[in-house]
């Protein structure tokens, strides 16, 4: 089941499955974050290609309230012929 689909920045559909929804969960300063990993895909503050990994665009945005602190949502998407789908986000410092 998709539990996210948007088009990304770069134009792309990007979508979200439960399965990887229950394991972010996982981490709780990601619960009720939905949004959040839509607005970064959306409209993110950069974009750029992984430098490790082919295919994986990683979107960032600042967010100045979060859980935890002020952090950046980190949100890692693999897409080819022209979908994707996200293979990890994460809070982190920068």
């Amino acid at each position: 089941m998709v539990v996210l689909e948007v088009r990304s920045k770069l134009g792309k559909v990007i979508r979200l499955d439960e399965n990887k929804w229950k394991h972010v969960l996982e981490h709780q300063e990601m619960e009720n974050q939905l949004f959040r990993v839509e607005e970064t895909l959306v409209d993110p503050d950069e974009v750029r290609e992984s430098a490790h990994v082919s295919s994986v665009w990683l979107f960032y945005k600042l967010y100045s309230k979060t859980p935890v602190s002020k952090k950046y949502l980190l949100v890692a998407a693999k897409v080819f012929d022209g979908e994707g789908f996200i293979v990890q986000h994460s809070l982190l410092i920068r």
